[in-house]
């Protein structure tokens, strides 16, 4: 069993402006032995044949809690003086960071408090009171579950755990670098997503000490992408109009301390699409047999979208696999279409016996499986004697659809795709 007492920490300048260096998170990985995980690097066939070098997953979805959060969250209140410890903790978040507080305070025997927003997944909220933590919910957006965590601290005294601006949590993240670096020594380059910088922060810290020719590249949700604009700048820019999928790293404004970090370590800060997201997300389901979330996922989805520009060995982190299940299901599903599996179909048949079973053989011999079907039988379009189909289509891709809609329009039939 882990020692759970209180580490000796030396003084730090007020407002955690002492450097990070690789020596702190070297003493984050002693202080985490048997309390994380050292989760497995698996190689992946696939993505290594699209980037033509190995490719490695870094699988930080199968670690305790489901994300790389428990390492930060547990240096940071094993770093609290007992009488911090005995005003408890609270926090804020919709997922990942509640969890891995939730675990560290109980192993640490500190008492937390998680401020979550109301319409927070069900098994989100069930798993963190299932760590040890009282979940309070407030807010319909993070930032007002933020604001009621940041109030109650300074009424009840408890101190506040940001999920990626504190130095500790950030050498507790950079534990990730060192293990993939014991993992994978001949590494060229590290692919992590980023929402407040906290993770990619930690991992380039760890890397760039010991080994400064490998890469670290961050991956951002095009739709909540903080990053380029406050490195363009040259101070962290708070963006709004936030929309992603990818809730993990849905950050408006980077954090402080690990902006000044990844702008001077970190190589390159890339941007992905909602469609590449779904897509990475399949092909982590599909082809490596894991369940990631979507911001587990973006590095993935930045490998797709562009294979040619990282240089190999890759090593992409996974950073978590809490995803809802009828999230899953609607990204799934999105990410089918959005790789060409799902066919959408209008076209006109004449109304009378028959009609659709002739249709419905045409998709029979080109292997098409027909998901659904609806019929439109009154309509200005329409004339007296037609009736208007529409088809969904699962098919093997998009080869398999062109051939699908050719085969229609050879048997005679006016195609147009659903929109």
């Amino acid at each position: 069993m882990p020692d759970h007492t209180p580490p000796s920490h030396p003084a730090r300048p007020v407002g955690d402006a002492a450097p990070l260096t690789v020596e702190d998170i070297r003493a984050a990985h002693k202080l985490l032995s048997g309390v994380a995980r050292a989760t497995a690097l698996e190689s992946s066939r696939y993505l290594s044949g699209l980037v033509g070098a190995p490719v490695h997953l870094k699988c930080e979805n199968l670690q305790r809690t489901g994300s790389f959060k428990i390492r930060g969250a547990y240096v940071r209140i094993a770093g609290l003086t007992a009488a911090e410890r005995a005003a408890g903790v609270v926090a804020a978040s919709a997922g990942n960071h509640a969890q891995g507080v939730a675990l560290a305070a109980s192993l640490l025997g500190v008492r937390s408090t998680v401020f979550m927003p109301v319409g927070a997944p069900l098994p989100k909220v069930a798993a963190t009171r299932d760590y040890g933590a009282e979940v309070r919910l407030h807010g319909q957006v993070v930032d007002e579950t933020l604001a009621a965590a940041q109030e109650y601290a300074h009424r009840t005294g408890a101190v506040f755990l940001h999920p990626f601006d504190h130095r500790d949590i950030i050498a507790g993240q950079g534990t990730v670098g060192l293990e993939i670096l014991e993992q994978c020594p001949e590494v060229r380059t590290i692919v992590v997503g980023v929402g407040g910088g906290g993770l990619a922060a930690g991992v380039a810290v760890a890397v760039k000490e010991l080994r400064p020719d490998v890469k670290v590249i961050g991956v951002q949700a095009a739709g909540a992408a903080c990053y380029p604009p406050s490195l363009a700048a040259g101070h962290p820019v708070a963006v709004e109009g936030l929309s992603t999928m990818a809730d993990g790293i849905k950050v408006g404004r980077p954090g402080d301390v690990p902006f000044r970090i990844v702008e001077e370590l970190v190589d390159e800060v890339r941007t992905v699409s909602e469609d590449a997201l779904a897509g990475a997300l399949l092909i982590c389901l599909e082809r490596a047999k894991l369940v990631v979330e979507p911001a587990g996922a973006s590095p993935v989805a930045a490998l797709l979208a562009e294979p040619g520009a990282f240089e190999g060995p890759v090593v992409a982190v996974l950073s978590g696999g809490n995803v809802d299940p009828l999230l899953m299901q609607r990204i799934l599903r999105h990410g089918m279409a959005a790789s060409g599996r799902y066919l959408s179909l209008r076209l006109r048949l004449t109304d009378r016996p028959g009609a659709l079973a002739t249709l419905l053989g045409v998709l029979t011999e080109v292997d098409a499986n027909v998901l659904d079907v609806g019929h439109v039988r009154t309509g200005p379009r329409l004339g007296l004697t037609e009736v208007e189909v529409e088809l969904h289509l699962e098919t093997s891709g998009p080869e398999h659809c062109a051939e699908v809609t050719a085969a229609l329009r050879g048997a005679g039939y006016r195609v147009a795709e659903s929109e």
